[in-house]
């Protein structure tokens, strides 16, 4: 891990307090495909009891940081911002990150790929807080009726992804690529393979990428940097036992152990 170096904020003076990220060294931090992504997520729950809603909160919560940070000279007021929120648990974690963006004074919108039925039930339960909140939430047809973003926000699909995107959430993927804003993905880009890194047809170019947990072989893979952009690892909050546990097997140092978001890249 990088050590001796002060994390700057947007306009590059040091910070003397809470630090916005931290730089650690890429080689220091394992990465995992999906299917070991898979198991960290179902050891959180069934052998730690660690619940989907509580890692998205810690997810949405880096992640509006980091878009505030980033892409928002630090002050979220009046910046107008698309999330775009699959049924899954990546829309999830996208869509704390618009309640606090919200919260934060920014003008918020919400793009969504199907029914609040079909969303999985702790990603249900974060888009109901964001109806009864009175923010936007569109499907892809509207999209043209949102102001200009000066940021979007990719919850689309997360790194479960099997074959190329289709239905509304390559809508909502092709509008993103069409738009003039940056856009900030979660945990993966969508359209991009967890495990190969290989792009699907559409995909999200991100400017930057905030990974969880721990990084995504697929993101480090030549073919997807131009995908990635700038890549974040944010702390879900995984105990360090459960990656040395078999089957994952892993040591990992405490990449989190001066700040809860870093920059590997």
């Amino acid at each position: 891990m990088t050590t001796g170096v002060r994390p700057l904020n947007p306009a590059g003076t040091a910070l003397s307090a809470i630090p916005l990220w931290s730089p650690v060294e890429p080689a220091a931090v394992p990465s995992v495909d999906a299917a070991q992504m898979a198991e960290v997520d179902r050891a959180m729950f069934e052998d730690y009891g660690i619940v989907l809603v509580q890692m998205m909160e810690h997810a949405g919560r880096h992640l509006a940081h980091l878009a505030r940070a980033r892409f928002l000279a630090g002050d979220a007021r009046g910046r107008p911002v698309v999330v775009l929120a699959g049924k899954g648990g990546n829309g999830g974690g996208a869509l704390v990150a618009a309640r606090r963006l919200a919260g934060w004074g920014a003008d918020v919108s919400i793009a969504v790929t199907a029914d609040d039925e079909a969303f999985v039930p702790a990603s249900r339960l974060q888009l109901g807080i964001a109806r009864r909140l009175d923010l936007p939430v569109v499907r892809a047809a509207d999209l043209g009726r949102l102001a200009r973003p000066d940021l979007i926000i990719d919850g689309v699909i997360g790194y479960r992804l099997h074959g190329a995107p289709g239905g509304e959430a390559a809508r909502l993927i092709a509008w993103a690529a069409a738009a003039a804003a940056p856009i900030l993905a979660l945990d993966i880009p969508s359209g991009l393979d967890a495990t190969t890194g290989m792009p699907g047809d559409p995909v999200i170019e991100a400017a930057a990428t905030m990974t969880l947990a721990l990084p995504k072989r697929g993101l480090s893979v030549d073919t997807a940097r131009r995908y990635v952009g700038e890549l974040y690892l944010a702390d879900i909050g995984v105990p360090p036992a459960l990656y040395a546990r078999a089957p994952l097997g892993l040591v990992v140092p405490p990449v989190f152990a001066a700040c809860d978001l870093v920059r590997l890249r």
